[in-house]
């Protein structure tokens, strides 16, 4: 198991143990984060579980696949360039202690 740790947009912070090989989306839906909904469920199609992931990370990640990069287009809260959809995000021990930030909105 590896850390995560999710920021929602008030500022809250919930750190959680989570099983390596499980998406970031899977932890937050199971744990109740706020701030991620994943409609989908996780098969990259709805967006509805982006989130910013913290710069000094983003190496470690997969690099984006062209659905994820058309998906992200379609987010309700900004863009930017350390944005990822977190079904996509698959937790490894490599992640540990990775902290990502909920946007404003999903839907």
């Amino acid at each position: 198991m590896s850390k995560v740790t999710y920021v929602e947009h008030d500022g809250t912070a919930t750190e959680i143990d989570l099983q390596d090989g499980w998406t970031l989306m899977q932890g937050a839906t199971m744990n109740g984060i706020d701030g991620i909904e994943g409609e989908c469920g996780g098969s990259c199609s709805c967006a509805t579980c982006h989130c910013y992931v913290e710069e000094d990370k983003l190496d470690l990640l997969p690099p984006m696949g062209e659905i994820e990069d058309e998906m992200l287009e379609c987010v309700v809260s900004e863009r930017r360039p350390n944005s990822r959809l977190s079904c996509q995000i698959k937790m490894s021990p490599a992640l540990d202690g990775i902290v990502v930030e909920l946007p404003e909105a999903q839907s």
